[in-house]
């Protein structure tokens, strides 16, 4: 069956030169950029009740960009002004240099990981092990962070900063499409949240990592493309690879 509309469960490319664009017109595929998951910020008082002090630590570690756009959206709502020795972990050095947006970089102490793995900071904060770290994450984080940190017996509290909710689909709005891309369980779970009906019928699911495609197998739905795989190391590979098997190339 010829693709012609895919539902891609991300935000839109900041840059025209996208893979997705030039798959798009290889194929004659129309690729719309839809997520069915957004980022909401916890306020103030939610944040409170985790019963955390910011300040009663010496070092934070950030895992992603949006950690650190509502770390110091909280701060700033709770009026909260972080000291200059305020010590900074992060797990890739493009998370790294996000925090210009909001710190003076060269006057803080700043460390980065290059893999984007929190593992590969560790021997960095094993020397700073007398550090209070406050790990700024997520209300879907699995955990993992927190047993590494554990594990290697480092001083840290877990601050919840920002939840994962559902992109609502609004009732006049098209579903039409002939594929579904996902990126994370909760794109699954918003999927079935809003269509409690689906069928899944000719539509294919592609997905990128293997907790996202088990929960496609855990929903009782058909996971027609799976990435990464030896073939296709990106999403954008595998949607070429299969493309390829059911659209006709239009630029030879």
């Amino acid at each position: 069956m010829k693709i012609n509309k895919v539902l891609i469960s991300q935000p839109k490319p900041s840059s025209d030169k996208s893979p997705y664009y030039e798959i798009a017109g290889k194929y004659d595929v129309e690729m719309v950029f839809r997520p069915f998951i957004k980022v909401e910020g916890l306020t103030a008082k939610e944040f409170r009740q985790q019963k955390v002090s910011i300040l009663d630590h010496t070092a934070i570690i950030f895992t992603a960009r949006t950690a650190i756009d509502h770390f110091f959206r909280l701060c700033e709502e709770m009026r909260i002004s972080i000291p200059d020795t305020m010590k900074y972990f992060c797990t890739s050095e493009t998370i790294a240099n996000y925090l210009q947006k909001y710190i003076i970089y060269r006057k803080r102490k700043i460390f980065s990981g290059k893999t984007g793995k929190l593992a590969d900071l560790l021997p960095a904060m094993i020397k700073h092990k007398n550090e209070k770290y406050l790990l700024a994450v997520s209300d879907v984080n699995n955990g993992s962070e927190s047993e590494i940190l554990s594990n290697n017996k480092l001083n840290f509290t877990r601050g919840v900063m920002y939840r994962t909710v559902s992109n609502d689909f609004k009732p006049d709005e098209a579903f039409d499409y002939d594929m579904l891309v996902f990126f994370s369980p909760q794109g699954i779970e918003s999927l079935l949240k809003n269509f409690p009906e689906f069928k899944q019928g000719d539509i294919k699911i592609a997905t990128f990592g293997s907790t996202t495609a088990q929960a496609v197998k855990n929903a009782g739905l058909r996971l027609d493309i799976e990435a990464p795989s030896p073939e296709a190391p990106s999403m954008t590979a595998a949607l070429d690879l299969y493309l390829s098997k059911t659209n006709s190339s239009v630029k030879e």
